[in-house]
């Protein structure tokens, strides 16, 4: 029997729990519209504002960190909100709900004042727009006007701004996207659930400077010869969202979409096992396409029916009970490391990271075989994580 795929979010049926996310992806009706037709159960149209608000971009907007030949690891932008105001998406959501009436056509708002952002809900539950998605997170933009992780990084302000929201919503649920620039995120996501909104989504980019131009000596991306810190996505910060939605998920009780580095359908599993219902992508669709959206549903299908799983709802939060604190970690659980000879290729890796960043239990035979000095090794779990061919695992001794 097929799994089945669908979720319910704050009382919405999503057909599968993969969205993409307010971002350049979700900028346009008709780019949105190719992504419904490819499979992708719900989009979060990029974040709109009054037609009042001045919104002057900068170009270039984005850089990434390259790591062994290997790009976007990690990127960086310095955009803002859409340039596109309420007028030109509210017809972006009319146009969608009528051409796809299944999918979840999300709207993602920003205001600098009560009446802008009641405003922009009443106009667009007029239109149509099945959830609206408040952002208090941009890292970069827009301070100056009281808008963005200003709002975000303050529990009364995020308490406030959300209850105005929710008092002009009648109709559609409201999500708070909250910004991981914080040193609790806690307090934040309880200052949602007090407002009376119905969701969090966390989380937004984190505020990072991703690298210098070492031959003009500029910040990156430059503009001009001169950058500011950007809001850092891709899967460079996925283990800081896990952390962030975990710990909302065993301290809130509220639903959550999940995102920040999702890339694969294993992505995906894990925040969902740390109690996000759906799942929002951005760097990933950008980076490869819509298509990806068939290797997310494929992979999530064929997980759940390998794990006798009959549905997504039945793995939501099914981590949660095995975090801990470190005082609460077993003293008795030992493992050792063990090397599968025929798959060693003998780079020396092992060796070199035990000799100078471990316990000296690899040793080198003459012929570049690896040999783990079982009295020495206390599993570290170093070697594993060099080795570039996996040919190195822990095997359980007590």
């Amino acid at each position: 029997m097929t799994p089945d795929l669908s979720v319910n979010f704050c009382g919405i049926k999503f057909p599968n729990p993969f969205i993409l996310a307010a971002a350049p992806t979700t900028d346009d009706g008709e780019v949105v519209a190719r992504a419904f037709e490819a499979g992708w159960a719900g989009a979060v149209l990029k974040t709109t504002s009054v037609e009042k608000e001045p919104v002057e971009l900068v170009y270039p907007q984005m850089g990434a960190i390259e790591v062994n030949g290997q790009k976007l690891i990690g990127m960086v932008n310095i955009d803002l909100i859409s340039k596109r105001h309420i007028d030109q998406v509210e017809k972006d959501v009319r146009n969608l709900k009528k051409a796809f009436p299944d999918k979840v056509v999300m709207a993602s708002i920003m205001g600098s004042r009560k009446e802008d952002w009641q405003e922009l809900v009443f106009r667009l539950e007029e239109a149509g727009v099945d959830m609206i998605e408040c952002s208090f997170s941009c890292p970069h933009g827009m301070p100056e006007r009281g808008m963005g992780s200003t709002i975000g990084q303050n529990p009364e302000l995020t308490e406030r701004t959300a209850r105005w929201v929710k008092e002009a919503a009648k109709r559609v649920p409201v999500m708070i996207k909250l910004t991981p620039n914080v040193t609790d995120i806690v307090p934040i996501a309880r200052a949602v659930k007090n407002s009376g909104a119905d969701a969090v989504c966390a989380i937004n980019t984190v505020l990072g400077l991703i690298g210098i131009d070492l031959d003009t000596f500029s910040p990156l991306p430059s503009v001009d010869g001169m950058g500011i810190y950007g809001g850092v996505s891709g899967p460079a910060i996925k283990p800081i969202a896990l952390h962030f939605v975990s710990k909302i998920a065993r301290n809130v009780d509220i639903p959550i979409s999940g995102v920040g580095g999702i890339s694969t359908w294993k992505d995906a599993v894990e925040f969902l096992l740390v109690g996000a219902r759906t799942v929002q992508l951005c760097t990933a669709p950008m980076h490869y396409g819509f298509r990806i959206i068939d290797d997310l549903i494929d992979g999530l299908s064929a997980y759940l029916e390998e794990k006798g799983f009959k549905g997504v709802e039945e793995i939501i939060g099914l981590s949660l009970p095995r975090l801990t604190s470190y005082e609460h970690l077993s003293r008795t659980h030992k493992v050792r490391s063990q090397i599968d000879l025929d798959s060693c290729i003998k780079c020396g890796l092992c060796y070199v990271s035990c000799r100078d960043g471990g316990h000296q239990a690899i040793l080198l035979r003459e012929d570049r075989t690896p040999v783990v000095d079982e009295e020495k090794c206390v599993g570290c779990a170093l070697c594993p994580q060099v080795c570039p061919v996996g040919a190195i695992s822990l095997k359980r001794i007590q």
